[in-house]
């Protein structure tokens, strides 16, 4: 049975998504925020050494990190749904939003909640820092512009892959300059796979 080691409020959420559209078996085992420091506990490093949200296990295999649990679940359960045929061209189109999403389009929103922390003394590096979310979110508009999803009018891992993406974006910059991006986290958030992933997960601030 697939377990899916879900931290409320994270990237995790995701994961259930997948495993919906999927339509898979699997268990969430639910671990809580620390209500002051917003830490993932300390029973998490019991699953990975690394301590973070989303693990999955699989019988007797871990798979830490999303783009690697994304992958990992299509490959062996997917069936050929959710990614183009590997020999087709758009399978590297695929391969690149899997790995974009954490590897470059992550970093600067993460960073952005970091610095508004630090307010004056980070004005430069605040600067700095919405130029890089300015590039990364107006290159994601462009790609989603007159498409449903990133490779056209079916839904991949890829998008679910940079869903949380879009999601912190609206939250943390608002997406009125990229209507591209706003009208994908509308249509994804609407699907019936999506929510029933909210149903069984809990509260998901994104959501909102």
């Amino acid at each position: 049975m697939i377990v899916v080691h879900h931290l409320d409020d994270s990237r995790s959420q995701r994961i259930l998504w997948l495993l919906e559209e999927l339509q898979l078996p699997y268990d969430i085992a639910h671990y809580r925020r620390d209500p002051r420091t917003r830490r993932a506990p300390p029973e998490l490093k019991a699953i990975h050494p690394l301590g973070k949200s989303p693990v999955l296990s699989d019988g007797g295999t871990v798979v830490a990190e999303s783009g690697a649990i994304v992958d990992y679940v299509i490959r062996h359960h997917g069936g050929g749904r959710l990614q183009p045929d590997p020999s087709h061209a758009a399978y590297d189109d695929y391969v690149h939003w899997l790995h974009y999403a954490e590897g470059s389009a992550m970093l600067p929103l993460v960073m952005l909640g970091r610095v508004a922390a630090l307010g004056d003394a980070a004005a430069a590096l605040r600067a700095s820092v919405d130029a890089d979310v300015a590039n990364h979110l107006g290159y994601i508009d462009a790609k989603l512009n007159g498409r449903d999803y990133l490779l056209g009018e079916a839904l991949t891992g890829a998008d679910i892959q940079l869903s949380f993406v879009g999601e912190l974006a609206r939250q943390r910059v608002g997406l009125g300059n990229y209507p591209a991006i706003a009208a994908w986290v509308r249509r994804f958030q609407a699907r019936a796979a999506y929510q029933a992933a909210l149903g069984r997960g809990g509260p998901y601030v994104y959501a909102s």
